[in-house]
């Protein structure tokens, strides 16, 4: 079973936006756009990640509604060859640091990666993750200073049912 949350060509910029670290006092700036990216219309998050100010982030982020029981997410990525995360935020995440995550490479080739539910890591929360619960998707550049280029074309629920 594969559903489709969202399709860039499809979708365009519907409900997602560009968080920085500046809604805590960061430094970083960025921007997202709907663009062609390698032959492919796509949400494009570039910028640059900075330390200063105790910041270090730049998320593509979108809030969803209930989501049906699955086995994980599945994205469509171009990048710069670095390390991003996937942080998703159910209805147990009361605090803004809190979060689930994994962690994936977007190479310079147009990329389907699966991130399993199951290799998810809890964030400064002791909630178990449920699927159901599933409120908050973002793509985030973080945790270093760098000047992030990462494309998202699409974005998939898979599962067994």
């Amino acid at each position: 079973m594969r559903r489709r949350l969202f399709d860039a060509e499809r979708d365009g910029m519907a409900g997602w936006r560009c968080v920085s670290d500046q809604v805590m006092g960061g430094a970083s700036v960025g921007t997202l756009r709907q663009e062609r990216v390698a032959g492919r219309v796509a949400l494009r998050l570039t910028g640059e990640v900075s330390l200063e100010n105790d910041g270090g982030f730049l998320q593509m982020a979108t809030d969803m509604g209930a989501a049906p029981t699955s086995d994980g997410i599945e994205i469509e990525v171009l990048g710069d060859c670095a390390e991003y995360n996937l942080h998703l935020k159910t209805d147990a995440v009361e605090k803004p640091w809190q979060s689930y995550r994994a962690t994936f490479r977007a190479g310079p080739e147009w990329t389907r990666i699966r991130l399993p539910f199951a290799g998810l890591e809890a964030h400064r929360i002791d909630a178990p993750f449920d699927p159901g619960g599933l409120r908050r998707i973002g793509l985030v550049a973080f945790g270093r200073a760098f000047r992030p280029d990462l494309s998202l074309a699409a974005l998939d629920l898979f599962g067994e049912n």
